[in-house]
């Protein structure tokens, strides 16, 4: 069948009726005034459903615009430039990463939630702006509306890391110490309500044990501190402290992981360490404004599997700890919301509150 900009003949056909039929009718004439408004009414129905068709046949001609919701240097900008890269190889156009920190990821996500929705602007996002900031604050977007999936690029397991002067290498050498010693060992996080916080939640939980919370505000500020001993333990994402694992700085004690990570594969999971309901796994999706074209969210989609399947970036995202996942935008966004039937209770029961 022919069509025209992806649109069937047949249909140019019914929308061309339409507009001739409101000149040709059997009831009293009506005005010079009446027949052009309903000529032009059926024109603009002719017109919305050609355009989109258009523009998604011309997607993309331009740079396309990454937006990542934390600062330069962390894990969620390495994943960004890292897709992105590789996005403008298989798009053929450039892609500029930009960095919109602050709230917890909810500025980055809120500039693309509200941009159009034209295929041009991407969100690369963990988490917690997505499955947790919606059951403790009032965001300024809707995280089910405003955004649509379009793949999940990683999954970043969390490792329980401790200071060397805590002396302990296992987690039942860490649960029994804090079990002697009651309110006495503190865990750092990359601030209320992040994945390294509720992993803590579900570790004092499930290992029935008085551990202390110290917020920061990001990894890097935590880590430091953790490094500098002002804090004991810290569950986080692999990259962010795995060359400190590697130079000793810091103590394995367990993956929060079903399986135990390649880049530590000495390293135990919590479940055979004895604390299966310990599982805590940051990942990082990506993300489109709502009401984005469905055939330009799908070609996105392709586009991003095509890239996760290249060699050179499963290896280079694999060596920072993250195991590639891509999936489809349905499947991500199912994943979404399971993550937050599973953690938002958890952060309400801890009390957290979203910053």
């Amino acid at each position: 069948m022919t069509r025209y900009l992806g649109i069937k003949a047949s249909d140019l056909g019914i929308a061309a009726a339409a507009i001739d039929s409101s000149a040709n009718t059997t009831r009293a004439p009506r005005s010079l005034a009446t027949r052009l408004a309903a000529r032009a009414g059926a024109l603009a129905a002719l017109l919305a459903l050609v355009m989109p068709a258009a523009h998604a046949e011309t997607w993309p001609s331009r740079p396309l615009r990454i937006v990542v919701n934390f600062p330069a240097g962390g894990p969620a900008d390495i994943i960004g430039r890292s897709i992105g890269m590789k996005l403008a190889g298989v798009l053929g156009q450039p892609v500029v990463v930009e960095n919109r920190a602050g709230a917890g990821g909810v500025i980055g996500a809120d500039a693309v939630a509200k941009s159009a929705p034209d295929g041009y602007t991407l969100l690369v996002c963990s988490a917690g702006a997505l499955s947790i900031a919606p059951g403790l604050t009032t965001l300024p977007y809707d995280p089910e509306r405003d955004l649509t999936a379009i793949t999940q690029i990683v999954d970043a397991p969390e490792v329980l890391v401790a200071i060397p002067r805590l002396a302990v290498k296992t987690l039942p050498e860490l649960v029994a110490y804090a079990r002697a010693n009651p309110g006495r060992i503190s865990f750092a996080s990359s601030g209320p309500a992040s994945m390294p916080h509720l992993a803590g939640e579900l570790l004092k939980r499930e290992a029935r044990i008085d551990i202390v919370h110290v917020p920061y505000r990001g990894a890097a500020p935590a880590v430091n501190d953790l490094l500098g001993g002002q804090v004991d333990i810290m569950f986080a994402d692999i990259p962010v402290v795995l060359p400190h694992i590697v130079a000793g700085r810091l103590i394995p004690i367990a993956m929060g992981n079903a399986r135990r990570a390649p880049t530590l594969p000495a390293v135990p999971t919590t479940t055979e360490s004895g604390l299966p309901g310990v599982l805590a796994n940051n990942w990082y999706g990506l993300l489109a404004p709502g009401g984005t074209p469905r055939d330009i969210i799908n070609r996105l989609n392709q586009a991003a599997l095509t890239a996760l399947r290249m060699p050179d970036l499963v290896d280079a995202l694999t060596r920072q700890g993250a195991i590639p996942v891509a999936s489809s935008p349905d499947e991500f966004a199912a994943f979404i919301r399971a993550e937050n039937a599973r953690w938002i209770p958890i952060a309400r029961a801890a009390g957290a509150r979203w910053e």
